[in-house]
Order: structure tokens, then C-alpha cells, then sequence
């Protein structure tokens, strides 16, 4: 397939075009580098553009005949979507709206999204299933739901077909170790922990250890990023059979405390963490984890990073290559 991948720099985006290259597909790469890395982004074409900047956009996709587009550019961050409310209006629904004019206009009739379990806000049941009510409780969630509903109508009016797929919690990096997490700031609880042996004066911060769960930390479900791209390619697949509008929620299922990742981290690296507790966080859901069924069933999607060793071993190998 020729595949056109938005935020495709990214860290999951980055995986995505090279698990693709991989499988011999067409990849040309849209991003305006502001989060992406260039060097995460190799042997494919490569278009800078911003979203929202429709000219260039509409001269960058003018004839293109793309099989489908994989769109992830987007601001992510929870914090900053609370603070900045109107960039991330702008930036992920403003700018999703002029991809899919422009993907219309030239005749390009699938899309997968990268959306987020942001999107059912504070949970009502443990194990999270696709139609369970979506109440986001901030700006980035509710951007990304947005832009879910838009494409649900544009598929009941027959424009397009798409696939929503919501990630819950990444982690891990491609086992070659040319890729792997490098945000800036870093947010996710894994290369947090594992940059924290490079600080080990700065003990590291767990938020609350009194939530109603085993240990008293909060329990996620951790998916490797490996396995997030897989279903990607497995989606936009689908739609190559398929019209209409899914929904797949990503996740491995399996429930990790984060002093379970915490004992997981030091197992893998050999050193013990210098961390304290802290006051929880308002709005952390004491768990959140996917059921993975639908994605299982229905897209064949089998994830190979299965527990929660393998994904911490990737890690660790990409935190050591960036420290050398």
C-alpha cells in the first residue's frame, strides 16, 4: 500500500513507518517536526508541513493517490491541553479537519486515527471496553473525541471510511534500538523511572500509594509500541476490504501496578530505585485497562511484547544507546 503517515516523527509514528517499511509498504511521512524527531525518520519521503497551514497542505497532497492515511499529528500532553486549551483545539481539531479536506479533495477515502483512552474519562468499570461511556475530563481528550465523532458522520454520509484506534498506555522501543521514546519533556512512567538512575540524587515520585488496588499504586495496562503499530497496518488492511466506521480499543489487557513497573524496572536493570510517595493526583483513575477482544477478533491483531519484561528490556537498551 502507499501509505501517508501524519506525525509520522513521532515516537508512535516513527515505529509505525518503520514497522511498515518492513512489510514493503509505499511510506511518505507528514510532520512539522515540532515534537518529531528527523533523525527517527529514515529512507522514505519525507513532506514538513503543519496542519494547519492549508496551502501548503492542499499543494503537498494535490494528485497523490494514497491508499489510505495513518494520522497521529497532534499535541498530546494532558498538563499543557489544561493549560493551553485553544492550541489543542486548534492544533487536533482545526488541523484533522484540513487533512481530511484535502484527503477528500484528492480522492482519498481511508483513514486510520490515532486516538486515546483519554476519551472515556474517569472510568466506570476496571477493564475498559469500546462502548464504555466517553466523558473526557480534559481538553486533549476531548479534542481527540471530536475529531472520533467527526469521522463517525463523514463514514454515515459515505465520504470516507475510518478506524479510531485508542491507545492506552505505550511504552517500550523497536528491538533494533534505532528507536525509542525521547519526549521532551518525558511523561511516561517507564523512561521517567529509567531516566531517574542518571538522577540519583532526585528520588523519583510515586503519586499515591492509597488507591483501592493491591499495593496502593495505581494500576495501568502497557502496550508496546511495537505491537501499536502492527495494529495500524492491520486497520488500514481492513479498510482496504472493509467500508464504515471501527473502533479498537490497544491495549495488552494485563494490569501493572506502578511499583510492579517500579520492581519490573530494577529486575531488568540490575539497580534499585531511589523513589518516595507522593500525594496522588487529582483525576488518576485508581486502574484503567483495555479489553482487547474487539481488536483480537475482529483486526487478527496479536501482540508479540506480551509482558511486561520484554517491554522494559527494549526500553532499557534504548535508554542505554541515547546515554552513550
Amino acid at each position: 500500500m502507499k501509505i501517508l503517515v501524519t506525525g509520522g516523527a513521532g515516537y508512535i509514528g516513527s515505529h509505525i513507518t518503520r514497522q511498515a517499511q518492513r512489510q514493503s509498504h509505499d511510506v511518505c511521512v507528514l510532520d512539522d517536526f515540532s515534537t518529531g524527531n528527523e533523525w527517527a525518520v529514515k529512507d522514505c519521503e519525507t513532506l514538513r508541513v503543519n496542519l494547519l497551514d492549508k496551502d501548503l497542505l492542499k499543494k503537498c497532497l494535490r494528485g497523490r493517490n494514497f491508499d489510505g492515511v495513518i494520522h497521529l499529528a497532534a499535541k498530546s500532553l494532558v498538563g499543557e491541553s489544561i493549560i493551553n486549551p485553544y492550541t489543542y483545539y486548534e492544533n487536533n481539531i482545526v488541523g484533522s479537519l484540513n487533512l481530511l479536506n484535502e484527503m477528500l479533495r484528492n480522492d482519498i477515502h481511508r483513514i486510520v486515527f490515532s486516538s486515546t483512552a483519554a476519551i472515556f474519562g474517569n472510568p466506570r468499570t476496571n477493564i475498559i471496553r469500546e462502548d464504555h461511556p466517553k466523558n473526557p475530563i480534559n481538553p486533549y481528550g476531548r479534542t481527540k473525541l471530536v475529531v472520533e465523532n467527526f469521522l463517525n458522520d463523514l463514514s454515515i454520509s459515505k465520504k470516507l471510511s475510518a478506524v479510531c484506534l485508542r491507545y492506552f498506555n505505550a511504552a517500550g522501543a523497536d528491538p533494533d534500538g534505532e528507536l525509542g521514546e525521547a519526549h521532551d519533556p518525558e511523561t511516561h512512567l517507564i523512561p521517567t523511572i529509567l531516566n531517574s538512575y542518571d538522577r540519583a540524587k532526585q528520588p523519583f515520585k510515586v503519586f499515591g500509594n492509597d488507591y483501592p488496588t493491591p499495593d496502593g499504586t495505581c494500576i495501568r495496562d502497557y502496550v508496546h509500541v511495537n505491537d501499536l503499530a502492527d495494529a495500524h497496518l492491520l486497520a488500514l488492511q481492513k479498510l482496504q476490504n472493509t467500508d464504515g466506521f471501527s473502533e479498537y480499543n490497544l491495549g495488552s489487557s494485563v494490569k501493572n501496578s506502578v511499583m510492579e513497573v517500579i520492581k519490573t524496572c530494577e529486575g531488568v536493570t540490575g539497580r534499585t530505585l531511589n523513589y518516595e510517595i507522593d500525594e496522588h493526583r487529582l483525576g488518576d483513575p485508581a486502574v484503567l485497562v483495555a479489553d482487547n477482544t474487539k481488536a483480537l477478533t475482529e483486526l487478527g491483531w496479536q501482540p508479540v511484547f506480551n509482558n511486561l519484561d520484554k517491554i522494559i528490556e527494549t526500553a532499557w537498551n534504548w535508554h542505554k544507546r541515547l546515554s552513550m
